[in-house]
């Protein structure tokens, strides 16, 4: 791999493979794939290899192929695919020789290009262009071009290229074959429909050549198999010749919000309509299009400099700012950012936790009208969670652990990896037991309103979530009568390898929390707002009757407290489990090494931790916390933390930061950046780690950069690593757009628009009125 090639002037722009290696395919795939948001596809190459993964995934298309699997998202038909014969000889890297491979992933335009010249078994030398882009100017659209220059011998090529429904899910197929057909002589059409949820998908190809910039039409057959539709095209090349392909497919469901009402047939003329008129425009003018929607859309909306002796700092935040926008449906509320984005099978597209406290984040400061997109997904899951409380004796609502499509409930997995003493399967609990889930989508919807102030959305969606989250709180506690007390027994903390614990620290603070929210709400809306919103939110979730049970709550439940050493106990057992040598595991060269030597059964014993559980709560509720309590905290955990999460070491590099550990702080960045970026060639097979991708814009502005909200206050405290020269962001709050620069002795805010006359900074613990622009020492 390689983080320095420049390519156009483009420096820190470019992440690069030099080298061809089947072994690391899945490594190329994910931290490569393209997207929009829509539509998501891996990177493979267009011929094909043994050990690749051919994912296509369209955001929210979820299927259960039997009622004894889970929901998850089908990997659709492959258009990637091209067959390419030289001579008679399948060309393939595997079985030939080759030089000057490259391939590289722009991220400044999302371009995916790859190089090298083939040398056949009788001298062929011959020159291949692979070119790719999901466009971000229409969500439905692939382009690809194809460049073919014999150097050495003319050749007779053939190509063989279409749409390949013969893709499955690791052997499980979604689909139903649909029609095959071809229009117009040149338009591949295909159809295939999900078994259970009755989705159609239409997809559609189509092929343009052209030989010394001059359209032309090679010779072709149009062929069908079970499937697949596809073309084969034969032609000569002479040497210097340059043959240049273009293909265009595009994808289309009805799942699609503008297509939903349509039937079948007139999604598919809609499609060819559609497909017809991209297909006037070269491959290049397709690009620039989707170019200067990446400009508008991302480079320019929340651009961020970072000027450090490595210039890996800058790529790693432009790296997660790409993957973050084409993980992310701007297009559609009904669903939400899965844990592997569309980069892959990995946890099946559902949605968890991450995206509430690792992803949103960077919308609410960066795209507050996609962040509250996100946070409606959660409203329209509400009535599944009611169900969910109801079905396990509970009241309001309980979010699933993991979370589809709007209406499918709970869908994590009920069995999981063997386990190495009783050889049998492991129980997956989180989707019975792991409840923070709901305090985390309260904590967000309060993040977002304090940070963006939208009372529309709190009268539309907010208030009404927040308070149905409250009353499973409040149902799901359990009075201590011998300790006069709330507690919350039998849960998973954040620390997955902690599992039927009493009291998790973490869960407690956070339902609290969730329940003080509510209380204030009650409260605002009875006195501040139109009485009409609170009278229809009371006839319809009877508010009225909990809030004397919300303030007991909030006065009685238990919440662990610092000991003698200030170590909050992460539950009740914790502090006086078993401590063993964790050495060998803190240097695993692979995550869950631990499980080579221990069951889950045993780990839950040791004091072992897969991630940050006290330490993520005292960043999410800082303020209740002293240094003190956050330094002893730090020095008990962390070194009992084996980061077995992707979502940990942003957590631990922002409270390392806070504490004044710079070079430390700085070392986890890089850590957290190099999960999917670093040298670990197998790290992310199953699609990259959308959560740590939130994690390092978070250690970057929320960390670095100091911005973070306080009691309802923003605050500004930033502290460089000693290698950044200057740190530069703009965030939107309150609906006005701030520039932030920061230096080694100052910080520099500027308001670039003119909505609040004056915004209260909070700063080294004293308050500034930012007018037009402020400056602070550090």
């Amino acid at each position: 791999m390689k983080y320095d090639k420049e390519i156009n002037g483009l420096k820190n722009w470019i992440v690069a493979e030099e080298d061809f290696c089947q072994e690391y395919l899945g490594k190329f795939e994910s931290i490569m794939y393209q997207g929009n948001g829509y539509l998501g596809i891996r990177a493979c190459t267009e011929e094909t290899y043994p050990g690749e993964v051919r994912n296509t995934f369209i955001s929210g298309t979820y299927n259960k192929f039997h009622p004894s699997e889970v929901t998850e998202l089908p990997n659709a038909a492959d258009v990637i695919g091209i067959d390419i014969y030289i001579n008679g000889k399948k060309m393939n890297l595997m079985e030939g020789n080759f030089k000057n491979y490259s391939r590289y992933l722009n991220l400044k335009n999302g371009e995916l290009v790859r190089n090298f010249i083939w040398l056949g078994p009788s001298g062929e030398e011959v020159e291949f262009t692979f070119k790719r882009l999901v466009s971000l100017a229409n969500y439905h659209l692939v382009a690809q071009e194809v460049l073919i220059k014999p150097l050495s011998k003319p050749v007779q090529l053939k190509l063989k290229s279409g749409i390949n429904g013969q893709m499955t899910n690791s052997g499980v197929q979604h689909f139903f074959e649909g029609e095959k057909r071809l229009y117009d002589g040149k338009y591949l059409n295909f159809i295939q429909t999900t078994i259970e949820s009755n989705i159609h998908f239409v997809i559609n190809s189509t092929h343009s050549f052209f030989k010394n910039n001059e359209y032309y039409e090679p010779e072709s057959i149009i062929l069908m198999d079970r499937r697949k539709i596809f073309f084969e095209f034969n032609d000569k090349i002479e040497v210097g010749q340059e043959l240049v392909l273009n293909k265009l497919s595009t994808f289309h469901t009805s799942r699609d919000k503008e297509l939903e009402k349509l039937s079948l047939k007139e999604i598919i003329l809609e499609s060819l309509k559609e497909l017809r008129e991209e297909s006037k425009k070269r491959y290049n003018q397709l690009l620039m299009e989707s170019e200067e929607k990446w400009e508008k859309e991302v480079w320019s909306q929340g651009p961020i400099e970072i000027l450090s002796t490595d210039g890996f700092d800058q790529l790693a935040i432009r790296f997660a700012q790409y993957h973050l926008r084409i993980m992310t449906p701007f297009h559609d509320n009904r669903m939400s950012v899965g844990a592997k984005g569309l980069s892959g099978e990995g946890y099946k597209g559902h949605v968890f936790w991450d995206t509430e406290i690792f992803i949103l984040p960077y919308y609410i400061y960066t795209y507050p009208d996609k962040a509250r997109l996100l946070l409606e997904y959660r409203y329209f899951t509400l009535d599944g969670a009611r169900k969910k409380a109801k079905e396990n004796g509970y009241e309001g609502a309980m979010y699933p652990w993991e979370s589809a499509w709007k209406d499918d409930g709970e869908v994590t997995p009920v069995w999981g990896a063997a386990d190495i003493v009783t050889g049998e399967a492991t129980k997956i609990w989180s989707g019975f037991i792991e409840q923070h889930i709901s305090a985390d989508i309260s904590y967000a919807i309060w993040q977002y309103y304090q940070i963006t102030g939208d009372e529309d959305f709190l009268i539309k969606y907010g208030y009404e979530m927040l308070f149905e989250i409250a009353k499973f709180w409040a149902s799901r506690v359990e009075w201590n009568e011998e300790k006069g007390r709330y507690e919350i027994k039998g849960v998973i903390g954040p620390d997955e390898y902690k599992e039927h614990v009493d009291n998790n620290a973490f869960t407690n603070y956070m339902a609290k929390f969730a329940i003080s929210i509510a209380i204030d709400c009650y409260n605002s809306l009875r006195e501040k707002v139109d009485q009409k919103v609170f009278d229809e939110l009371n006839e319809k979730i009877k508010i009225d009757d909990w809030i004397e049970k919300w303030i007991d709550v909030q006065r009685k439940i238990y919440l662990p407290k610092p000991n003698e050493n200030l170590v909050i106990p992460q539950d009740d057992t914790y502090l006086q489990k078993e401590v063993i040598d964790l050495t060998k595991y803190k240097n695993q060269q692979q995550v869950g090494s631990i499980f080579r030597d221990y069951n889950l059964a045993q780990v839950n014993q040791i004091q072992v931790t897969k991630q940050a559980d006290v330490i993520i709560l005292l960043y999410l509720l800082e303020h209740y916390f002293s240094k003190d309590v956050k330094k002893a905290n730090w020095d008990y955990y962390e070194p009992k933390t084996l980061h077995d999460s992707s979502l940990s070491l942003s957590t631990h590099c922002i409270i390392a930061n806070d504490l004044g550990e710079k070079e430390l702080a700085y070392q986890l960045f890089k850590k957290a950046a190099q999960i999917d970026l670093g040298p670990n060639m197998k790290s992310s097979d199953h699609g990259i780690h959308a959560a740590s991708i939130g994690g390092i814009w978070q250690c970057v502005v929320n960390g670095f950069g100091g911005v973070r909200i306080i009691d309802g206050k923003l605050r500004i405290q930033p502290s460089l690593p000693e290698n950044w020269s200057k740190l530069k962001f703009v965030i939107y709050y309150q609906g006005d757009k701030l520039s932030i620069e920061i230096t080694k002795d100052k910080v520099m805010i500027e308001k670039l628009t003119n909505r609040n006359r004056e915004i209260e900074i909070l700063n080294n613990q004293q308050f500034y009125l930012l007018k037009d622009k402020l400056v602070l020492k550090i």
